[in-house]
C-alpha cells in the first residue's frame, strides 16, 4: 500500500521533509515561508486525510504509515523505494569493553540510540568497502581493521502495519580514538537497556559478542 503513495506538490514535500527530522512540529513550523495560510492549510489537511500525518495535542507528527513512507523514500526526490533498506552496521568496542552508540536524528526512530550504521551505496565495490566508508564518514576512522561478523534481517511492526525492513551487514571493530559527542557515546553494555533503543540494537550487539566466524539472524520487532 505504501508504494501507491506519491507526493508531488512542493508544499506536501515540505511538510514531509520537516517531519522527517522532528518528533512533532507546530503549524507555524510546518508552514513554508511566503505561502498563503489557506493554501497551506488545504495541503496539510490533505496529508492528514491521506493517513501520512496526524494532529496531536502538541502539534503534528508522522503516522505509522508516514514513518514507513519516509523510511522508504529517497531524501532528495521523495520517491518511494520498494526494496528493504540495506545497511552496514558497526559494533564498535573500546579497550574498556564499552559499546559505541549513535542517536538517530531522523524518523523513523528519531532520538533512539542505535549502533552506528549507513546505507550501502550502489557504487560501493564490496559490502566491506561500504563499512569502511561509513566508519570513516561517521566515526572519523581511516583504514579501520574491521571484520564482517554476520548479517541480520530486521522487520519492525507497529500495530498491524509494517514500519521498516532492514538487511544489516554487521561488522565488528575495536577502537579507542572515536570522538564522542551528544549523538555519539560510549556505553557500558549492561547499561544500554536503560536507553531508548532503536529496534534490535541489543539483539544484534549480543549476537555479535558471541564471536562466531559468521552468523545470520532474523529479528521481528513489535513496536507499540
Amino acid at each position: 500500500m505504501f508504494e501507491q503513495v506519491v507526493i508531488k506538490h512542493h508544499i506536501q514535500k515540505h511538510i514531509i521533509t520537516t517531519l522527517m527530522y522532528v518528533e512533532t512540529a507546530r503549524f507555524r513550523d510546518l508552514k513554508p515561508p511566503k505561502v498563503d495560510t489557506n493554501l497551506f492549510t488545504y495541503h496539510l489537511k490533505l496529508m492528514v486525510r491521506s493517513g501520512l500525518v496526524q494532529k496531536k495535542d502538541d502539534g503534528y507528527s508522522l503516522t505509522t504509515i508516514g514513518m514507513s513512507y519516509v523510511d522508504r523514500v529517497s531524501t532528495e526526490k521523495k520517491v518511494v523505494r520498494t526494496q528493504p533498506k540495506i545497511i552496514t552496521m558497526l559494533v564498535v568496542q573500546n579497550s574498556d569493553g564499552d559499546i559505541l552508540l549513535q542517536r538517530r536524528s531522523k524518523q523513523p526512530y528519531i532520538n533512539e540510540w542505535t549502533l552506528p550504521y549507513g546505507k550501502v551505496h550502489v557504487d560501493d565495490m564490496t559490502v566491506r568497502d561500504a563499512a569502511v566508508r561509513e566508519s570513516a564518514e561517521k566515526l572519523g576512522l581511516k583504514d579501520a581493521a574491521i571484520e564482517h561478523a554476520g548479517d541480520c534481517y530486521i522487520r519492525v511492526l507497529a500495530a498491524e502495519e509494517l514500519l521498516s525492513t532492514t538487511l544489516a551487514h554487521v561488522f565488528r571493530l575495536y577502537d579507542d580514538t572515536v570522538n564522542v559527542s551528544e549523538t555519539l557515546q560510549w556505553i557500558q553494555p549492561h547499561k544500554i537497556t536503560s536507553l531508548r533503543l532503536a529496534p534490535a540494537v541489543e539483539e544484534v550487539m549480543t549476537r555479535t559478542f558471541f564471536k562466531d566466524p559468521f552468523y545470520f539472524e532474523e529479528f521481528t520487532v513489535q513496536r507499540d
